[in-house]
């Protein structure tokens, strides 16, 4: 009905009409559509409108330009709920990839694995707990709320999921250590992070590339507990994170080697045998921990997760 109006119109006026009883409508004041909604109501109006003889309206042109200025927002806020009946609040990007990575959203593993964590207190009260590619962190947030760790090591190497990472931590009531983009500590100071025992779990943020860590920085953190969620996904980045491992493995000096948990979503069973394969190549022992088919935190189709730990 709107196009043959359109058509027949022999000037611009009702397209006017049109245009104020929509987006000037009062329901429409009261909850204003997204800018994506009302860019494409203008498109298509212009397009009814250019195919007809009826003169092109400026303030339609102009109204056009001021919507496509908008950012659309990119991030949005999610509440997950714990058994406990406290929550994880995250900030998270709309898009499964921006700023060219990934890491900007919570991923179906990191939920497995917090499932897992939560149900396996034991496994981190009172110790060192450091996160391999912790994303904007949901499973650490988890650990640390309910857990109680006596020190969390959040890490990962790209500048904006660490950004995000620190303040979605915040957002969390925790406090970071003074500098937020921590990078691994010396022997020294990896003494001083692990000889206070506290109520509230001590939290760090380290920016960790696994292909350029060095043993001797590794000796400053003293990890307990090895964890990382859905870091199995291309097999590029295998052989990096097997690297890191064994560069955990030999700089542990006197010290007991770190327990290692690795949650994977198999989304390319060819990439995942990969992984096992590559483990038993340096000779990295590993079995498959028993997890629930399903997760309390995901609500539509449970994808294939399993959790290894590994023997480094």
């Amino acid at each position: 009905e709107l196009e043959q109006s359109l058509r027949a119109a022999p000037d611009s006026q009702l397209l006017a009409d049109i245009l104020h009883k929509t987006i000037l409508h009062p329901l429409c004041v009261k909850y204003p559509p997204s800018a994506k909604y009302r860019r494409c109501f203008l498109t298509e109006l212009i397009k009814k409108l250019e195919s007809t003889a009826a003169e092109p309206l400026d303030e339609l042109y102009e109204s056009l330009a001021n919507v496509l200025k908008e950012e659309e927002s990119t991030h949005c806020y999610k509440n997950y709920i714990l058994p406990t009946g406290d929550c994880v609040s995250l900030s998270e990007s709309t898009a499964l990839i921006s700023g060219g990575t990934t890491g900007l959203v919570t991923w179906e593993a990191a939920l497995h694995l917090a499932q897992w964590a939560l149900q396996n207190p034991s496994v981190f009260r009172d110790r060192t707990i450091l996160e391999l590619g912790s994303g904007i962190g949901f499973t650490g947030i988890a650990i640390c709320k309910t857990c109680q760790p006596r020190t969390f090591i959040f890490s990962d190497c790209h500048p904006h999921v660490l950004r995000q990472l620190g303040e979605n931590i915040r957002l969390n009531g925790f406090i970071l250590e003074p500098d937020v983009t921590w990078s691994i500590q010396t022997e020294t100071q990896g003494q001083k992070v692990e000889g206070e025992k506290c109520q509230n779990p001590k939290v760090i943020v380290a920016e960790l590339d696994w292909g350029s860590v060095t043993e001797k920085q590794l000796l400053g953190v003293r990890a307990d507990v090895v964890i990382a969620a859905d870091v199995v996904y291309d097999p590029k980045i295998i052989l990096a994170l097997i690297g890191m491992l064994q560069k955990l493995s030999t700089s542990r000096a006197d010290r007991k080697a770190p327990e290692v948990f690795i949650a994977s979503t198999i989304r390319n069973p060819d990439t995942y045998q990969l992984f096992q394969a590559e483990l038993d190549k340096v000779g990295i022992r590993w079995q498959m921990i028993p997890a629930h088919s399903s997760c309390n935190f995901l609500y539509d189709v449970q994808p294939d997760v399993t959790i290894l730990q590994l023997f480094i």
